[in-house]
């Protein structure tokens, strides 16, 4: 479930909620009380992240002849 920003138009109250993408964005302020938040994608903790070898170009070039892997 992504993290999603919210700011008040009317307040510049900002805030995250961590919500299903289904879900129905949040209107009402918790500052003002009034409907004037707008939703944005937050970076949050779910974030896309890419952890160990194999994710960098020099991972997939050619081996030099007479080279082995691991040496």
């Amino acid at each position: 479930m992504p993290t999603y920003e919210y700011r008040c138009t009317n307040c510049e109250h900002e805030l995250e909620e961590f919500q299903k993408i289904t879900d129905e964005p949040l209107l009402k302020c918790p500052n003002c009380k009034k409907d004037y938040l707008k939703r944005g994608i937050g970076g949050g903790g779910s974030t896309l992240q890419f952890k160990g070898s194999g994710f960098y170009i020099t991972d997939y070039t050619k081996q030099k002849e007479g080279c082995k892997e691991g040496s």
